[in-house]
């Protein structure tokens, strides 16, 4: 098992979380102080998991232990309900923060990447970037909760969201609770045309008129299919709107009789496959259309999970941009970059139309094209977004202090309306005093939205 220090964790709730990490192979060394566990750390160097339910203090102490223990591996774990902590845990330099209720897989999941990435120098080999989860927000709790009822069940799962929402890593989270070792097998639809389509899915050897897979009352099946590769595990399914009707049809019938005429042998037999879709915002479209079959549909949608944008998630962005900065520079085996409090404020602010794939091409952009240091400033997320927010390739348009000055007005109009209008939470995301947020409000004539 793999042993971590807990930090400050209540007294009424260690029995139940040292239950809860036990599952996860994890057994758990207490601590009370940043005393105690620089003791403790003294005797032998373990991950350090520090509750930051006391705020400010708590806060301190990762700051202490950081001081005396730079090496040492430090997690945070904080209330959903304070995600402003969950940005000072970030600038405070923790490497990964969890949400209560914890998750026992998640954590032992982050504690193995770091490390491995420490033991190797670089990025886990098969190691997908966004495989965790993260919900402090609302938005993404309310996610958290049919994640968690769908990993109890074998039924059909639609995951609706915009491009780069994680519809695929929800279906791998819910696949991985359920699979026991399962496949997990994954096809685009609208990246073959139909013959190919159907090829891939039932198999070569399975390709044939209607009736000849009608003649025994079920489908024809080759072991060469993706069907067949995810026997006793889940087939998800993208663009399925764009799959051809002869295909949906198909699907929906091994779907509905759980069996199927396997061509190798000429038997029937169990088809025990999970189906999981990710399926764009206009799905619903699509469906009243009758570009989606009414039978496939309802076995896709038994459960139904609608995947936030991350603009409406600003509360996970600290946390999920600190897990792609720490994922890039080991994937580019570079030294480990922290974000500054006024990058990672205005990285919270932007609107992300592209989501988490780009914020994360945003970040590899910036680390990339860094020359050394070890902080992402203002200045170099400045250099690679659009003054409209969007991510992009650095403009030859002015000097950076001609961009920034064009920038600054949107930049804390930004920042207040991401604080609802408070000075003081803004002034401090932005680093400066509040005189001078004031002063700048003044002279840029920037209005606060009071909500």
């Amino acid at each position: 098992m793999t042993s971590v220090l807990y930090l400050g964790c209540p007294a009424s709730e260690r029995a139940e979380t040292e239950h809860i990490l036990s599952a996860a192979s994890l057994s758990v060394v207490w601590a009370d102080s940043a005393a105690g566990a620089l003791n403790e750390l003294h005797r032998r160097d373990m991950p350090v998991l520090l509750d930051l339910s006391r705020g400010a203090a708590a806060l301190q102490t990762a700051k202490e232990l950081r001081s005396h223990r730079a090496d040492t591996l430090l997690f945070a774990v904080v209330d959903a309900r304070r995600p402003d902590l969950t940005t000072e845990a970030v600038l405070a330099g923790v490497a990964d923060v969890f949400a209560r209720p914890l998750g026992a897989r998640r954590i032992a999941n982050a504690i193995a990447r770091e490390l491995d990435t420490e033991s190797r120098g670089g990025s886990r080999p098969g190691h997908a970037a966004g495989e965790d989860l993260y919900h402090h927000s609302p938005a993404m709790r309310d996610v958290m909760a049919l994640v968690a009822r769908a990993a109890g069940m074998r039924a059909g799962v639609l995951v609706r969201g915009e491009p780069g929402t994680g519809r695929e890593v929800v279906a791998r989270a819910i696949h991985v609770a359920n699979g026991h070792g399962a496949p997990f097998v994954s096809i685009d639809c609208a990246a073959h045309d139909a013959e190919q389509l159907e090829g891939e899915l039932f198999g070569l050897a399975a390709r044939g008129a209607p009736a000849e897979s009608a003649t025994r009352g079920v489908e024809r099946v080759s072991r060469a299919g993706l069907l067949h590769a995810a026997l006793g595990g889940t087939l998800y399914l993208q663009n399925v709107a764009e799959a051809p009707t002869r295909v949906q049809a198909r699907l929906a019938r091994v779907l509905r009789d759980r069996e199927a005429l396997l061509v190798e042998t000429g038997q029937t037999v169990g088809f025990d496959v999970r189906p999981m879709a990710g399926v764009d915002p206009g799905f619903d479209n699509a469906v009243e259309e009758g570009r989606v079959r009414e039978d496939l549909h309802r076995r896709l949608s038994v459960i139904r999970i609608d995947m936030p944008s991350l603009r409406n998630r600003r509360e996970d962005i600290p946390a999920l941009a600190n897990y792609f900065v720490r994922e890039i520079c080991a994937t580019l085996r570079v030294p480990p970059k922290t974000l500054s409090r006024p990058a990672l404020s205005l990285i919270a602010a932007l609107p992300w139309r592209g989501n988490a794939s780009e914020l994360r091409a945003l970040l590899e952009s910036i680390i990339s094209g860094q020359a050394g240091g070890r902080g992402i400033g203002l200045d170099d997320v400045l250099a690679h977004v659009k003054l409209d927010g969007g991510a992009a390739v650095l403009s030859h348009a002015g000097t950076l202090r001609q961009a920034r000055a064009r920038f600054e007005r949107e930049y804390i109009a930004a920042v207040l309306e991401q604080h609802h209008g408070r000075i003081s939470d803004a002034a401090k995301a932005l680093g400066i005093q509040r005189t001078n947020l004031y002063r700048k409000m003044r002279s840029l004539r920037v209005a606060r939205d009071r909500k």
